[in-house]
């Protein structure tokens, strides 16, 4: 089972006529997810060939899920537009909104969370994220859909391309969902948000979750580890050879003193049963040697 999404889950994808929304809507399309519209303002009324699937272009998420009863939407807008592209969505009442945009200022991220927060009725994924698969029943960012099949492994990611590593170590034994949360300062959906929704869902045994260094967010989602989930759960936090006080690729990656550092994030993780690896190949070796007895 997926979680957030499933293969019925009807997306628009705002920002669907640029350059990058283009390219993967098509990839989208092919990894057999349903997507019912773009939306771009101004260009509402068109059409766009998508390798042989028209898909229908809107001016507001408003009317394209009027039109098309849209549950979900990817946004692929530039960062100096995606505020309003996310405000749009939030204003329609989206259940879901996964924002891929890199680079948007965390002034306009706070508000639109804090807006979606104060409206109760939506999810924010990202920004600044690949997004979200479940292996053969659709895909919502920019995740390649065949590095693996579905499976029984819930992985829960602030890295892109770790994401895909895990998937790709443990194709072999397949994910029910790999979600990509992002690794700016101000975040929508959280490691804990995921832990719940895998603990929650029967299909799921056992949960990758990997983080990195800077903020508190690992050792949170221990403490909620330790709280709610019984499946086994294996952890990696990337930077462990990061130096101290400098800004490590993601714009939320800073270390100060001992907060926020590998060391005591894994100690936090290894502290309530999670087994942590020092590499992404060591990490997927602890859940694979669980998920074989």
């Amino acid at each position: 089972m997926a979680i957030f999404v499933t293969e019925n889950t009807k997306v628009i994808v705002q920002g669907m006529t640029g350059s990058e929304g283009t390219k993967h809507t098509k990839r989208m399309l092919k990894a057999g997810t349903k997507i019912v519209a773009g939306v771009t303002p101004g260009k509402g009324g068109q059409s766009v060939d998508m390798d042989g699937v028209l898909i229908p272009v809107f001016n507001s998420v408003k009317e394209a899920i009027t039109a098309t009863g849209a549950n979900a939407s990817v946004v692929f807008v530039p960062p100096k537009f995606a505020k309003a592209a996310v405000l749009d969505a939030i204003d329609a009442l989206m259940p879901l909104v996964v924002v891929i945009t890199e680079g948007i200022p965390v002034h306009d991220v706070a508000a639109f969370y804090a807006y979606s927060v104060s409206k109760g009725t939506t999810q924010i994924l990202g920004p600044n994220c690949p997004g979200i698969i479940s292996p053969g029943k659709t895909n919502l960012g920019i995740i390649p859909a065949d590095i693996t099949g579905a499976g029984k492994i819930g992985l829960v990611s602030k890295s892109g391309t770790l994401t895909y590593q895990m998937m790709f170590e443990l194709r072999d034994f397949g994910f029910t969902s790999a979600v990509g949360i992002g690794g700016d300062p101000i975040i929508g959906t959280t490691h804990i948000d995921c832990l719940r929704a895998f603990q929650d869902d029967p299909e799921t045994k056992a949960i990758v979750m990997i983080g990195e260094i800077g903020g508190d967010a690992e050792e949170r989602a221990a403490q909620f580890i330790k709280e709610y989930v019984t499946k086994p759960v294996v952890g990696y936090v990337a930077g462990f050879t990061a130096p101290e006080g400098k800004t490590m690729g993601h714009a939320g990656a800073i270390v100060s003193g001992s907060s926020g550092t590998a060391a005591a994030k894994k100690e936090a993780l290894e502290a309530v049963g999670v087994a942590v690896g020092k590499t992404p190949s060591e990490t997927a070796n602890l859940m694979r040697k669980i998920l074989n007895g």
